[in-house]
């Protein structure tokens, strides 16, 4: 997390604190000034504290934490500002979690703002009967046609990762990436 700033001054030096008799006293400025210096991340730390939770102002090894604390896990390599969007809107998404309008929104983030289309095999069945056969013929299943400017820099694994934990479980899922933007 926070580590030592070589000369990073203190918001509230400790020399400021003590009354004036015991200024004069060398070894009592130095080792508060010692001491000034191990505790200025701290109190720089605390006094931006609500930037710290903020995921627009929070540093990035903050930004990690706050990602683990709203279940959000980007990959590795997804670049800053789409990182601290996806940790912004996460509460937001987590309540759209396994509907159409989530999983395009979860596309959308992942891919930058590709264009996405969904189609769904529909059907809905409500029993107090447990073992009720689900409604239609087949397995319920979800077609994702994403077109990306560049379809060379979609990790296609990641995005079947992605799709697989925001769909429900029994439904399965095509995904096609069309080429340069093409729908």
């Amino acid at each position: 997390m926070r580590t030592d700033v070589p000369g990073l001054p203190s918001p509230h030096p400790l020399i400021e604190l003590l009354p004036a008799v015991y200024l004069e006293h060398d070894f009592l400025a130095r080792f508060l000034a010692a001491l000034d210096e191990v505790l200025a991340p701290v109190l720089l730390s605390l006094d931006n504290l609500p930037a710290h939770f903020d995921p627009r102002t929070a540093p990035e090894d903050f930004l990690a934490m706050l990602a683990g604390w709203v279940a959000v896990e980007p990959a590795d390599d997804t670049p800053p500002d789409r990182r601290r969007a996806a940790v912004l809107g996460a509460v937001e998404r987590h309540r759209t979690r396994g509907t159409l309008d989530g999983l395009a929104e979860a596309l959308r983030l992942e891919t930058g703002g590709a264009p996405v289309e969904i189609a769904e095999s529909g059907g809905t069945v409500w029993s107090a009967t447990p073992g009720t056969p689900l409604p239609g013929t087949r397995r319920p299943w979800v077609t994702i046609r994403l077109a990306p400017p560049d379809p060379g820099r979609v990790n296609r694994a990641r995005l079947e990762e992605l799709i697989a934990a925001e769909i429900p479980a029994h439904v399965g899922f095509t995904l096609d990436i069309l080429p340069g933007g093409a729908r």
